[in-house]
């Protein structure tokens, strides 16, 4: 067969390419057997394209020479050569910064080798119609999952929602939702579900005998995926890939009886959220799978960059970010909601306290050492109030709100906070404590505290009139 004639009839950018079968049933080497001008212009030519690992297109060579080995590519090449189905899938792989229209046509099989037409259509942004052109049974689970997160109160419970509709969907022992912090190099399972029947370790059960999971093989994940949108292990051979690519990874999965996963990462723009994964999943419905786990992992991810960045700001409106305690703004909301009898504390104690010669070291070493010096004090802060809510109330004052304690804890508390050396020279505590037995009273006792650590801060400038400030 003429195969550069079929290709040099087509003006977008259309390869063929072939596909070996072998006698064991597997498929071997996968090539790009002849392009027309247009194909080998998008390799040869400076453009802004995708950039491939080679610029000379070399007839019936191995398709690896041009970019990483995807096991996604192999399977819509195997569909269309081998299956004789024809194929059409939009994807966008993260190792380029395109979306790319795929549509593969079979070709006569000449023996053990197998042909289709390869033809893309690239562009830098995604066709949002293109996305969402999806059979019924993936558009009704997609729409669903929407639904879902949009309207959730409980975030963590959908998400065990969703998890357990993904698992369903797959056919699959185990799904899980697994968050990843990267600069941390920690992961947390967000939401899992397994089968009543399923033998398999959950990933919770795995993290907690390994702590360092994320080390040994999250990590890897992103390479191992190798530039593709997701990773689809179906059989045996697949499983030698993961075996040659990430063999500890491979070594994990065959000891837990995992012979078959769906790995999608969860990212929002560049940044790497997590992973959704489903483990021996119904391998007959792959492509169904994959159609819709694309679309859900999307939906997810936005869902978690949204809550996470709400968890963010909440943290930058509620916490000073010197010293890391809470901030004047949130002591006052604490205050209102005590005195509106939204929090009700019996046996309520405040303490407020201050930095004696903060200004002296402000002054002689500058305002850098001031600001260490703060946060000294609210370390030593938090490792003496452990159990209670400390707030920078302004400048060098500190205030701590303490539940369920006595007059006689608050002095033994306040005694151990003055013991402390701050680290810079003469400057210490001075504190004040006040308790009361309804929490009604405590705008009474914050000014009663108040006033006792000025009597102490008084006291100590008294005895060191070099340090007043």
């Amino acid at each position: 067969m003429d195969f550069q004639k079929i290709v040099e009839n087509i003006d977008t950018m259309t390869c063929v390419i072939s596909v070996e079968m072998k006698e064991d049933g597997n498929y071997g080497d996968i090539r790009l057997v002849a392009g027309n001008p247009s194909y080998i212009q998008s390799i040869e030519a400076a453009w802004d394209g995708p950039q491939l690992m080679s610029n000379k297109f070399v007839p019936n060579s191995l398709y690896q020479n041009y970019f990483p080995k995807d096991l996604n590519f192999e399977t819509v090449c195997y569909r269309a050569a081998v299956e004789k189905q024809p194929v059409h899938t939009y994807v966008h792989p993260d190792r380029f910064d395109f979306w790319f229209d795929l549509y593969l046509l079979p070709l006569v099989n000449e023996g053990n080798m197998y042909y289709c037409t390869y033809t893309q259509v690239v562009t830098q942004k995604a066709e949002t119609k293109k996305m969402t052109d999806l059979s019924q049974d993936v558009a009704v689970t997609v729409l669903n999952t929407c639904i879902k997160l949009s309207n959730t109160t409980d975030f963590p419970k959908t998400l065990g929602e969703v998890v357990k509709d993904v698992r369903d969907i797959c056919g699959s022992m185990i799904c899980c939702i697994l968050g990843v912090n990267p600069i941390d190099k920690t992961c947390k399972v967000l939401a899992e579900d397994s089968a009543a029947d399923s033998k398999e370790k959950t990933l919770q059960s795995v993290l907690d005998e390994d702590p360092d999971f994320y080390e040994h093989i999250v990590s890897k994940w992103e390479d191992t995926i190798g530039g593709s949108n997701c990773l689809i292990i179906k059989n045996e051979s697949d499983m030698e890939y993961l075996k040659d690519k990430n063999p500890e990874w491979y070594t994990s999965m065959t000891t837990h009886s995992v012979k078959s996963i769906i790995l999608f990462p969860m990212k929002f723009g560049q940044e790497l959220l997590g992973y959704i994964w489903a483990t021996n999943f119904d391998t007959e419905k792959a492509d169904q799978i994959k159609a819709t786990m694309e679309l859900v992992t999307y939906f997810v991810s936005s869902s978690v960059a949204s809550v996470q960045l709400i968890s963010r700001l909440r943290l930058l409106s509620s916490v000073d970010m010197l010293t890391g305690v809470l901030n004047r703004n949130e002591m006052n909301e604490r205050i209102d909601r005590i005195v509106a009898g939204e929090d009700h504390i019996r046996n309520l104690g405040i303490v407020f306290a201050d930095i004696n010669g903060l200004k002296r070291v402000n002054d002689d070493q500058g305002h850098f050492s001031g600001d260490q010096l703060l946060k000294r004090a609210a370390e030593i802060l938090r490792e003496v109030f452990r159990r209670c809510d400390i707030y920078r109330a302004g400048g060098d004052e500190f205030m701590i709100i303490i539940p369920d304690t006595s007059e006689k804890e608050l002095e033994q508390l306040c005694a151990e906070l003055k013991k402390n050396d701050l680290g810079f020279g003469e400057s210490c505590f001075a504190a004040g404590y006040c308790y009361v037995n309804d929490c009604q009273d405590i705008r009474k006792a914050m000014h009663t505290a108040d006033e006792r650590m000025y009597a102490d801060k008084a006291g100590f400038y008294e005895e060191h009139p070099d340090l007043k400030r």
